[in-house]
This record gives C-alpha cells, structure tokens and sequence, in this order.
C-alpha cells in the first residue's frame, strides 16, 4: 500500500514557474516498481494526464498540452518525484495530482497517462495562474 502526498501548489503570475512534488511512501516504496504520473483536473472537465516516469526513469512522457514546459524527474533519495512547471499559463490553472501504476522488472520502462490505469493517488495541490 502506497501513500502519495502532492505539494508545492499555489498562485503563479502567467508565464512563471512551480515545482510540485509528490512524496511516495509505504510499503513496498523503496522495494516494489512503480510507475508515477502527474494528473490535472481543473472544475468541470476530465483528469487530464500531463507527465510520467517509469520505475527506472528510462522512459518520461508527457501529454501535449505541457510538452516543452513540463520536466517530470525522480529523487530516489528523497523518495519523490518532481513536476518542474515553465512558462505557465492561465489555462493551467487545476488541482494537479500525482499516481502510482505498480509495474514489474519486466515492465520497468512503462509508464502512461490513463488515469483509469493507476493503483494508488494522491489528493491532490491546487495551482492557479494569473493573467
């Protein structure tokens, strides 16, 4: 059972940075593979998947709308994986939240943005950017 705790939301001026971060724990966090994705929502429409990084970092996609400005990256020392967020934008505004999908060695380069594919989410940071 893992634990996922997003933080690092807040209000950003259009054209600024955040850097969120999910903190991974419970059992089997260090031992097991996981994939972790970066989802947002924003009121009245889908989860939208904007990045993930496989369980060995060999593979990071990223969703269209935030490619180029989005960098998903994993500290194994921290146990966390980062959202580094450039160039933002009103439309960015959404609660952002980040979920695990457990893999395998043998799945340790998969990762995806289904949100109806993860095992475990976090609850969730708001970000709210500024014309």
């Amino acid at each position: 059972q893992l634990q996922l705790v997003e933080s690092g939301g807040g209000l950003v001026q259009a054209g600024g940075s955040l850097k969120l971060s999910c903190a991974v724990s419970g059992s089997g966090a260090t031992s097991d593979y996981y994939a972790i994705s970066w989802f947002r929502q924003a009121p009245g429409k889908g989860r939208e998947g904007l990045a993930c990084i496989s369980s060995n970092d060999g593979t990071r996609n990223y969703g269209d709308s935030v490619k180029g400005r989005f960098t998903i990256s994993r500290d194994h020392f921290t146990q966390s994986v980062n959202l580094q967020m450039d160039n933002l934008k009103p439309e960015d505004s959404a609660s952002y939240y980040c979920a695990a999908k457990k893999t395998s060695y043998g799945a340790r380069y998969y990762c995806n943005l289904f949100a109806g594919g993860m095992d475990y989410w976090g609850t969730g940071t708001p970000v709210t950017v500024s014309a």
